[in-house]
């Protein structure tokens, strides 16, 4: 079984419970998800089957979107409305002030992950070190906020937004820096994510769902094929003929440079197709005069 299941992943799983649960339903050994989503957050998790783990860590580099609530008055210590609260103010803010302060978070900005994160310290999970009451410093990473649209504010206090980010964004962690920026503190409070690139909300399946069509034996129907989300590579397709030497490792003559650097792009990925069947992912190789393609990762 090969393909990427779009999985509406419910509250209070962790994203390898979702794995576990389809890897024992399907009976398939081969299963990983594309990115983890919070035990506490629902929305879109795409997992992938069988050959289709091989391209995890192209998908783990797409855009996610997600819509988040955040509150504002109170801060956590896990940056979302599970946690202690650690700071208060009783500040007042306006809308034209939120709606200022949010467009200071659109683009490339810096975050310091959160202690109570998968993150790791030295072999150990930063959270196991946060419930032990250790703290360690933790170097800001860049992301990038490509959309971030208020949806509606209520009271001044509550702010439900969509964000849509690049990958290693934490959500808790943009909501705990708004309400810094602002002044009186905040926490999220709701968190949905719902896009993953090109997997969005709307088309993903719940676990009971995904349950009855593996009773009704229809599960293959809503499997999707392995290039399904690598629409963004450009496509090269073989001869039959070449079929056998490049998925064996092997190189496939392309033309000389001066006549094919035009056509193709030699830092870009491609999907390798032949005789409409798709092959796995390739790049191009250049030795003396002359360009190739040559698989980076086989899906057959």
């Amino acid at each position: 079984m090969n393909g990427i299941l779009n999985v509406l992943k419910p509250t209070g799983m962790t994203s390898h419970d979702v794995v576990s649960y389809i890897r024992s339903k399907l009976k398939t050994k081969k299963v990983g998800h594309t990115g983890t989503l919070d035990p506490n957050a629902a929305g879109v998790l795409p997992i992938c089957l069988g050959k289709a783990t091989k391209i995890t860590q192209y998908l783990i580099e797409k855009r996610k979107k997600y819509r988040c609530e955040l509150t504002l008055g109170k801060e956590t210590d896990t940056q979302d409305k599970y946690g202690k609260v650690i700071k208060e103010s009783e500040i007042k803010v306006n809308e034209n002030e939120i709606r200022r302060v949010f467009k200071n978070f659109l683009g490339e900005i810096e975050q310091i992950p959160p202690m109570h994160s998968a993150l790791k310290h030295k072999g150990r999970k930063l959270y196991e070190l946060a419930r032990v009451g250790k703290k360690v410093d933790i170097k800001p990473r860049k992301i990038k906020v490509y959309n971030l649209d208020i949806i509606s504010i209520k009271d001044n206090k509550k702010i439900l937004f969509d964000v849509e980010c690049s990958k290693g964004t934490y959500i808790r962690t943009l909501c705990k820096d708004i309400g810094r920026q602002l002044g009186p503190y905040g926490y999220m409070s709701f968190l949905l994510r719902t896009r993953v690139d090109k997997f969005d909300l709307l088309n993903a399946y719940t676990i009971e769902e995904i349950n009855d069509y593996v009773n009704n034996n229809q599960i293959d129907d809503i499997i999707l094929p392995i290039d399904y989300p690598l629409d963004n590579y450009k496509i090269i397709t073989i001869k039959k003929r070449n079929k056998k030497i490049i998925t064996n490792g092997g190189r496939v003559f392309l033309g000389k440079k001066h006549d094919v650097m035009k056509l193709y792009n030699k830092m870009a990925k491609y999907r390798i197709y032949c005789e409409g069947r798709f092959l796995g992912i390739g790049k191009i190789v250049e030795l003396g005069d002359a360009w190739f393609v040559k698989m980076e990762k086989l899906l057959v």
